[in-house]
């Protein structure tokens, strides 16, 4: 592989504002034309495949460097080469200003198998989303749509009208909260209602295929007393019938005190029809649906007819009751009216429906089932409300309440946390067992591998990003229909772009290519890498690893005598990214474009940016360690909140959540005043100094460049001081003797750059390089000309796994007993591409399989398990570490130097 040429664009410019860099984003006329004459045609499709109906979805699409002028608007044809509306954005610039990602909204009335999005005017929607802000209010419609969200207030949505039809009204975040776990189990501790209070509102896009409002406030009482704080975003496409809802909470307790006993979204919805043509609607597993009349003509004594039957079962409209069998028509009175629903999801193997006339009376079980879509109607023939919740049954405790269907107005409630559940308990799970110094806790991390330190384990911060969709209809849905919004539920449509194109654009620092399975030795290293993301796969199902903060995450490491994961063993529990599962499964998806890698990926980015990070507090921009609770480790580091576990899915996607957390992190540099990261184990005095902060230049600084490099190449607000933090910071690693083998230095926060070091220092540790470091210095290798940095960063890929004379007669010391060696293989394939040495590329491949990590003579197969709980399988050679890096070293080294494999 070619080194990149030479771009001079930074060299010694850190200082420089970023205008200076780019003084013309919007290119002379002919300039402009002639190079948007050359920008590239990419064929976009479906990710699980073409929709069945109506879809809506947002996408990234990566542009080579210099190929797209950064204000180039584009055009979308379908297949058969009509236009579909598409509405673009910029969502990051190369250093040279060409645009290095472009967003892009898509709403497709009658999907297409694929598109093809290149430069151009885009096509103007037949019925365009209108946005009208008002002093109070902003009005928005979807030309099939209108919705009203307030300004300030409790209602977040206080109308959704279709036609002149009002679907549903007073839209608003609602949450129970209990002051204590009532360990008594026959005493209940009292509940306290709370519901939203908007403090500011947003409006991010205006149209014309697209508009996103975003609402933060948090959740108040009668009283004025505040907790918990949201940001909701709303989005609408054009000519869409439904609004896409994205709900973050940040838990702003320390689990002492004050417990969730439920947290939901709620709607009324206005019932204008004679009971028996009122409809209620859940949809269960799979294409089940529980389809009901608030007044039921079935099944009784008389018979009114049986076109009167078919229609209710329908969910049309009746015939006029004249028309019935007036043995029934004059008794309709004496028939019960069932207003009030529950369905409640509270493991993920089982939910409950239940249902009753009204407050004050007996509830009747209806059925159950094992795990529920999470979408429910209520409305009538002549329009109603659809609301479903993405993940409802892994995210458990969650449930459905609809209330007063046999009343003017009916109330529904989609609950995140279930009230049926109890209070949401996040107290540390031990009382420290006497682990009261510094020494005592290093002791129990000796055996448990927990790193405990009193007070540290608190969810004060974390938070949880949920995903609801809700549909303002025309009338009652067909099961069919609802089986389709049941399927979007599920699986919200995602386009996505074709793998041989993401290659050829060099992102995420050209670490990985197509999957290749032309080679004999390459073909069983592909069916390794498939052995393993299915273990992992089947191991969710298996193991049950669901629930409303564990969703997401996987194990650390097994227990093979009880064949089982070390659920409850310390730091051996839940992985909060440990050794970067998250890259491991985006590279995957990256090279092959598989859907179930995509989802899965999708699902952890979700959970680890989210609960393994501080959102609020003096640890906010820092995780936490993996442990038994996803908060409970002492350890809270950049190395888990680092950006370059999020940057993958946001700019696939451009989803505005992950681009928030993107951005939060930007001043975390600031978190080493407030923490120590070593401070159990430093044996020099040490009170953080902002002008000399001790800084790892391994997982401390990786995090911390992914995320001034995001937020240079977005564009954020703080761009200028993020390039010259990261160039700063480069810079000064290139100038010490020992570049990265110098292991950490003094960081001062004002000049954002590291002091001169004086002699060759080696501090090398096996973790440096494994959370990111290698993907991060690939991408601004590729992007900042700056020789020695690049130099700095082939001498540690060369010497980490080189012999300890290398090390010594390079470096001054060896590095010492080193671990890891079979994931730091891609590392010294990485400076055998760079370098162009095939003696680096066959050193790379025997690394790779006589590391300590897998080996090709390992079994590469699970066994079925029946001595558990629950029938399941093991490999009890498998860990989630070794996964990991086996993963990225496998991928990268395929796609740096698969050219020069070797047979193990």
């Amino acid at each position: 592989m070619e080194p990149i040429a030479r771009r001079r664009v930074l060299a010694g410019l850190a200082a420089a504002p970023l205008s200076s860099l780019v003084p013309n984003l919007v290119s002379p006329a002919a300039a402009a034309a002639g190079r948007r004459a050359a920008v590239p045609e990419v064929r976009l499709t479906w990710l699980e495949g073409r929709p069945g109906a109506a879809a809506t979805s947002t996408l990234g699409t990566p542009w080579p460097q210099g190929a797209v002028p950064g204000d180039q608007s584009f055009q979308l044809t379908a297949a058969d080469g009509s236009a579909v509306p598409v509405q673009s954005r910029p969502l990051a610039y190369w250093p040279d200003g060409t645009l290095k990602w472009s967003g892009h909204a898509v709403a497709a009335e009658e999907p297409a198998d694929s598109y093809t999005l290149t430069a151009g005017a885009p096509a103007v929607p037949a019925n365009p989303v209108v946005v009208t802000d008002r002093q109070r209010h902003i009005d928005i419609s979807t030309g099939v749509i209108r919705v009203r969200i307030r300004k300030s207030g409790r209602e977040l949505i206080s109308h959704i009208w279709r036609g002149d039809v009002e679907i549903a009204r007073n839209g608003v975040l609602v949450n129970l909260r209990q002051e204590r776990i009532e360990e008594d189990e026959e005493r209940s501790a009292p509940r306290e209602r709370f519901s939203s209070d908007i403090r500011k509102v947003t409006i991010e896009q205006t149209g014309p295929v697209r508009a996103t409002v975003r609402i933060e406030g948090a959740h108040t009482n009668r009283h004025g007393r505040s907790w918990l704080p949201f940001t909701v975003r709303l989005s609408f496409f054009a000519g869409a019938e439904s609004i896409r809802m994205t709900h973050t909470f940040v838990h702003d307790r320390d689990g002492t005190r004050d417990y969730i006993a439920g947290l939901g979204v709620r709607f009324r919805v206005p019932m204008r029809d004679a009971t028996y043509d009122r409809h209620i609607r859940f949809v269960g597993e799979g294409a089940g649906i529980l389809g009901e009349a608030v007044k039921g003509i079935t099944g009784l004594r008389r018979d009114p007819g049986a076109a009167v039957r078919a229609a209710q079962v329908a969910g049309t409209k009746l015939p006029d009751p004249a028309t019935w069998d007036q043995r029934v028509t004059t008794r309709l009175q004496y028939l019960p009216e069932w207003g009030d629903y529950t369905l409640s999801q509270l493991s993920s193997e089982g939910f409950t429906l239940k249902k009753r006339t009204k407050r004050g009376y007996g509830w009747v079980p209806v059925d159950q089932g094992r795990r529920a879509c999470g979408l429910a109607y209520v409305g009538g023939v002549s329009g109603g409300l659809a609301l479903g919740l993405r993940d409802f049954w892994q995210r458990h405790p969650t449930q459905l309440d609809i209330r007063h269907a046999g009343t003017d107005e009916a109330e529904v409630t989609l609950w995140l946390w279930a009230p049926e559940a109890g209070a949401m308990d996040t107290r540390f799970y031990h009382d420290g067992m006497g682990q009261d110094t510094y020494p005592e806790q290093l002791e129990g991390l000796n055996i448990t591998y927990e790193d405990y330190e009193p007070g540290f384990g608190t969810p004060y911060g974390i938070a949880r990003t949920s995903e609801l969709t809700l549909w303002a209809l025309p009338a009652t849905p067909s099961a069919a229909r609802l089986g389709s919004l049941a399927d979007q539920v599920r699986t919200p449509p995602q386009l996505i772009n074709p793998v041989p194109h993401l290659v050829a654009c060099r992102v995420f620092g050209g670490l990985f290519a197509p999957v290749d399975r032309s080679h004999p030795v390459k073909a069983v290293i592909e069916d390794h890498l498939d052995f393993l993301f299915g273990f992992y796969q089947r191991q969710v199902e298996q193991r049950h690893w669901y629930g409303f903060w564990d969703h997401g995450d996987i194990m650390h490491t097994f227990d093979e005598d009880r064949r089982v994961w070390r659920y409850d063993v310390g730091g051996y529990a839940w992985d909060n990214s440990e050794l970067s599962p998250d890259l491991w499964l985006w590279y995957a998806f990256l090279r092959s474009g598989r859907a179930d890698i995509f989802r899965f990926a999708e699902t952890m980015t979700r959970h680890t940016g989210e609960v393994d990070v501080y959102h609020l507090g003096k640890w906010a921009g820092l995780g936490t360690r993996h442990g038994v609770q996803h908060w409970a480790d002492s350890a809270k580091q950049q190395r888990i909140s680092t950006a370059a576990y999020r940057r993958i899915y946001y700019y696939l996607t451009g989803d505005e959540r992950t681009g928030d957390l993107l951005s939060e992190l930007v001043d975390s540099d600031r978190t080493f005043l407030v923490l120590d990261p070593i401070r159990k184990i430093r044996t020099e005095p040490y009170t953080p100094d902002p002008h000399a902060l001790s800084i790892g230049l391994g997982t401390d600084w990786s995090g911390l460049a992914a995320a001034w490099l995001s937020e240079w190449e977005r564009r954020g607000p703080k761009a200028d001081l993020a390039r010259a933090k990261l160039i700063g910071t480069m810079e000064t690693i290139a100038a010490m003797p020992n570049g990265f083998v110098t292991g950490s230095g003094r960081y001062d926060l004002d000049t954002g750059r590291f002091a001169p070091v004086t002699g060759k220092k080696v501090e090398v540790s096996h973790l440096s390089a494994m959370f990111g470091l290698v993907e991060i210095c690939a991408e601004v290798i590729d992007l900042v000309d700056l020789p020695a940095f690049e130099s700095a960063w082939l001498q540690y890929c060369r010497l980490f796994n080189a012999t300890r004379e290398e090390q010594t007669a390079e470096c001054g010391a060896s590095f010492g007993n080193l671990i890891l060696r079979q994931g730091h293989a891609r590392l010294t394939a990485y400076a055998a591409a760079r370098l162009h040495r095939d003696d680096l590329a066959t050193r790379a491949w025997r690394e790779f399989y006589t590391g300590d990590g897998y080996g090709p003579a390992l079994p590469w197969r699970s066994e079925r398990v029946t001595s558990t709980l629950n029938p399941t399988e093991a490999a009890t050679w498998v860990s989630t570490n070794t996964t990991a890096l086996y993963g990225l070293a496998a991928i990268q080294s395929l796609a740096l130097i698969g050219d020069r494999i070797t047979a193990p």
